[in-house]
């Protein structure tokens, strides 16, 4: 394909509920969606979806920023690179340092494009087995348990096969226990820190062995692995690694030095979908476990997970949850949904969706198109 043209889309997607974490509380997405247009086309023939959030919060990148960081470097990039392969636009942006976010969004449209021109799924592309995948649920943080245990029990009720729990210096040991004794031994429960707690924290964090926990995700800041080890070392729950993983090189590093047993793998986050399998693959071999997150994704998105977490090394259930989990109405037709704690890998050529272009049309804030040409 010769990228010649982008479509760069802003949409506003309300929540259904709010979804607090401990950097922050949201109750609605400014999502960035990329067309990609080959060859002359008019009209995209392919969608990535941008994860990054409106403030650099979850990490440096943010909607304004990518979409600038699109537009005057890594689209001509790609339109100079000329007769280019969607597995090309991880070497061709190469050269330009980070924006992880951003280059995934553009390597998912191409990927889109590509498979859709060969008939192909995203499923068959990275070699998943199942058809089928475990689907959790991540629950935010509440004002008070009574609304926490509420929630909960929707979600069981709902046949969720693991719930997370996020948590935070404050809101950790007794939101723990009275889920755990919610939902009984038998299910999975899991928690995540987002990076709020530091390594004097230890000896608290350890108190939730107690609870039989698959993991607890992230406690520490983004760059400091030696705390992430030495908790590893002290407590029982399996440490998982997720903001500090941009890469396979960190991957690597982050396994040797003992900071993580389990890494949860957000395409969004390393680069893109190919970078993720290649994380994947790493892990198999060196005996971690791995799983698939969420960012608050749309059905695009979405989509593209299930058919990551489809691969073999993905033995815990990813945040892979309903549609109607987040958004009243989501934009692609038929959204995902859970049933039996089960989503459906899609079936469709590309990513897996069908846009909805109606509700599109009525998210959409602002609407770029712009035509690319080599040298430019």
């Amino acid at each position: 394909m010769h990228l010649t043209g982008l479509e760069l889309r802003r949409i506003a997607m309300p929540l259904v509920t709010p979804f607090r974490t401990s950097f922050g509380s949201q109750t609605a997405r400014d999502i960035l969606l990329v067309g990609w247009c080959h060859d002359g086309a008019d009209e995209p023939t392919g969608w990535g979806e941008c994860v990054a959030m409106s403030e650099p919060l979850y990490s440096s990148e943010f909607v304004d920023g990518v979409a600038t960081v699109i537009e005057r470097f890594l689209a001509p990039a790609l339109a100079a690179a000329g007769d280019i392969s969607a597995a090309d636009v991880d070497r061709v942006l190469g050269p330009f340092k980070g924006h992880h976010m951003a280059k995934a969004a553009l390597e998912m449209a191409a990927l889109d494009a590509e498979l859709r021109a060969q008939n192909r799924t995203l499923h068959q592309l990275l070699g998943g087995t199942r058809d089928h995948v475990p689907s959790g649920v991540s629950v935010g943080i509440f004002d008070n348990l009574d609304d926490l245990l509420t929630s909960v029990q929707g979600y069981v009720d709902d046949g969720y096969a693991r719930i997370k729990l996020k948590i935070e210096p404050g809101w950790d040991i007794e939101p723990v226990r009275r889920v755990r004794d919610l939902i009984g031994d038998d299910m999975g429960l899991q928690v995540d820190a987002n990076t709020a707690y530091r390594r004097t924290d230890i000896d608290h964090l350890c108190r939730l062995d107690e609870f039989g926990l698959l993991l607890i995700e992230q406690p520490m800041p983004v760059d400091d692995l030696l705390s992430h080890a030495a908790l590893a070392a002290a407590s029982t729950t399996p440490v998982c690694l997720d903001e500090s993983i941009e890469s396979l090189t960190q991957a690597s590093d982050a396994i040797d030095v003992g900071a993580t047993s389990v890494i949860n793998i957000k395409p969004g986050r390393v680069g893109g979908y190919l970078t993720a399998r290649r994380i994947h693959d790493l892990c198999r071999e060196r005996g971690i476990a791995v799983w698939c997150g969420g960012m608050l994704e749309t059905g695009i998105g979405r989509a593209a997970n299930c058919a990551l977490a489809a691969l073999d090394g993905f033995t815990l259930p990813g945040d892979i949850s309903a549609s109607r989990r987040f958004w009243a109405r989501d934009i692609v037709r038929d959204p995902i949904d859970v049933v039996d704690g089960l989503v459906a890998v899609p079936t469709a050529p590309g990513l897996g969706y069908d846009l909805d272009h109606d509700v599109l049309a009525e998210v959409t804030t602002e609407r770029r198109m712009f035509t690319l040409h080599p040298g430019q």
